[in-house]
């Protein structure tokens, strides 16, 4: 009996065994409950923005939107266009719908949410120290790697076995 073995007796699991198991079912099912988790995630925190002052990034989406389209879409129609966004993100992940057109809308919405990186990096790291908001934002760096992560499966790529 080896190491890796947790048990003495004939039929009874080993620590391998368990490894192989618990493998297969995270490459079964853990990319499909990343794709929900993105789904409910997104699609919370676009339906608080459809009430006036429940989401915390209400004032940070009006100056955002406001500055990427020159002031063009200002105030509470960017947040609203923004809800409706984020709403529709949110339930193509959660049903697995369109997942090529979901992918190239997400990818210009995770553009939007991380542009006030570089319109205002003066307000969100003053004295090089991120505030509040801007920890919010870069919070925003891990739905972009769950969508890279969920995107690449639904274009075909496959988990390799390494070991």
């Amino acid at each position: 009996m080896t190491t890796t073995d947790i048990a003495k007796r004939p039929g009874e699991l080993s620590v391998d065994a368990l490894e192989r198991t618990v493998g297969r079912f995270l490459a079964t099912h853990s990319v499909t409950a990343l794709r929900a988790s993105l789904g409910l995630v997104i699609a919370g925190f676009g339906s608080l923005k459809f009430v006036p002052g429940w989401s915390p990034a209400e004032q940070l989406v009006m100056k955002a939107v406001d500055g990427m389209t020159f002031g063009v879409v200002t105030g509470t129609t960017a947040v609203v266009a923004t809800a409706v966004l984020e709403v529709f993100i949110g339930l193509m992940f959660l049903t697995g719908r369109l997942p090529r057109f979901t992918l190239i809308i997400t990818a210009g919405w995770l553009f939007g949410i991380m542009s006030p990186l570089v319109l205002f990096p003066g307000e969100l790291f003053p004295g090089g120290l991120p505030t509040l908001a801007a920890q919010y934002i870069l919070k925003d760096i891990i739905l972009a790697a769950a969508v890279a992560v969920v995107g690449a499966v639904s274009l075909g790529a496959r988990f390799i076995r390494t070991r």
